[in-house]
């Protein structure tokens, strides 16, 4: 008989609406598929899940911060959120130590935020915790240095041939 508990997964801690809203933004802004989006969202829901019990510092994969990112637009929804789950504001406070001698290595920094995710009782999705496979979930349609410029809308009256 198997005697382990149950992982939870990370969208079982919003309402089925808030996570349908949250999923569909990501699919438009980040253009993803639909599965992609909730992934992504799934494990940022874990990841918050983890911040509210663990002692230890995480950080989110690219994948998960694109959850989180998403959920914080919400701001009612979000704190809500957090004090149902954390009993305190989760803050999103960014790295500002990037690319200096100290910073530790990512897959070392993300193995650890999977295994606090897993120790608090949620489902990890591996691939999104790779640094490798995390970098996939990145907008780098409207930044990185190979791909192309966005194409700005349309405004009438504006741009090359307005008077």
């Amino acid at each position: 008989m198997d005697t382990t508990k149950a992982l939870k997964r990370g969208r079982d801690l919003v309402s089925e609406e808030v996570f349908a809203k949250l999923a569909k933004r990501i699919a438009d802004e980040h253009h993803f598929e639909t599965e992609m989006a909730e992934r992504c969202l799934d494990q940022g829901l874990a990841f918050l899940g983890a911040c509210a019990v663990s002692t230890a510092p995480l950080s989110p994969s690219m994948a998960a911060d694109i959850g989180w990112h998403t959920f914080i637009l919400y701001t009612r929804d979000y704190a809500a959120f957090c004090e149902a789950v954390a009993g305190r504001f989760l803050h999103h406070v960014p790295d500002e130590t990037e690319g200096t001698a100290a910073e530790e290595d990512v897959q070392t920094v993300l193995d650890r935020s999977a295994a606090a995710i897993r120790k608090a009782g949620y489902q990890v999705d591996r691939e999104l915790w790779q640094y490798e496979g995390a970098l996939k979930c990145s907008q780098c349609h409207n930044g990185c240095a190979e791909d192309p410029p966005p194409v700005p809308p349309f405004i009438p009256g504006q741009g090359p041939g307005a008077n």
